[in-house]
C-alpha cells in the first residue's frame, strides 16, 4: 500500500473512530493507545508476541504499562493484560481498578477479559480482533455472560492497522 494511501486510510479510520466515541458520550476522549503499541514493539525485539497494554488511573495518569512476557518468564498467564493488572492493582494498593482505562493492542482472550471483570475496569479499548483466540467480541464472549461479575465499556478498533501490521510482521518472519 503506497504512503498516501495509507495516510488517507488511517485517517478516514481515525475519523469514524472520533465520530462513533462522540455519538457515544466521548467527546474529550484521548487515546493512549500509542503506549501500547510501543510496548508490542518491545515484545516483539523480545521475541514475545507483540502485544502491548497500558492502564490508566481516574486521574488519566499511566499506572502500568507492559508487553507480553510468557516466554521470558516461562508463564503462560504473563500477558500483557494481567502484567499491566498486577502492576496497576499494585499501584492502587487494592485488587480491583474502577474508573481506570486499559488499552490493548490485541482483543483480550478469555483469561485476560475475566481478570479485567474481576478488576473491576471501568473501559477497554483494544487495537486488532482476534477472532482465533479473542475473548470479548469473539470466541467465549466472556463479557456477555449472565456469570460476569462486571461489564466494562468495550471500544475496539482503536489503532487497528498499525496493531494488525505488527502482529502480521512478527508471525511473516517467523514463517520464513
Amino acid at each position: 500500500m503506497g504512503k498516501n494511501v495509507a495516510r488517507r486510510v488511517k485517517e478516514r479510520d481515525t475519523c469514524a473512530r472520533r465520530d462513533r466515541l462522540k455519538q457515544n458520550g466521548m467527546t474529550g476522549f484521548r487515546s493512549h493507545m500509542h503506549i501500547a503499541l510501543d510496548e508490542a514493539r518491545a515484545a516483539a525485539l523480545r521475541g514475545e508476541v507483540p502485544v502491548g497494554a497500558v492502564i490508566l488511573n481516574q486521574a488519566g495518569e499511566v499506572v502500568a504499562r507492559t508487553g507480553n512476557r510468557t516466554r521470558e518468564l516461562y508463564d503462560p498467564t504473563a500477558h500483557a493484560e494481567i502484567l499491566a493488572i498486577r502492576e496497576a492493582c499494585a499501584a492502587a494498593g487494592s485488587e480491583r481498578l474502577p474508573g481506570h482505562v486499559l488499552y490493548v493492542t490485541l482483543e483480550p482472550c478469555a483469561m485476560c477479559a475475566a481478570a479485567i471483570a474481576a478488576a473491576r475496569i471501568a473501559r477497554v479499548c483494544y487495537g486488532a480482533a482476534d477472532p482465533k483466540s479473542g475473548g470479548v467480541a469473539h470466541g467465549a464472549r466472556i463479557f456477555s455472560h449472565p456469570q460476569a461479575h462486571h461489564v466494562p465499556e468495550v471500544h475496539d478498533g482503536i489503532a487497528e492497522a498499525e496493531a494488525k501490521a505488527l502482529l502480521r510482521a512478527f508471525f511473516a518472519e517467523r514463517r520464513l
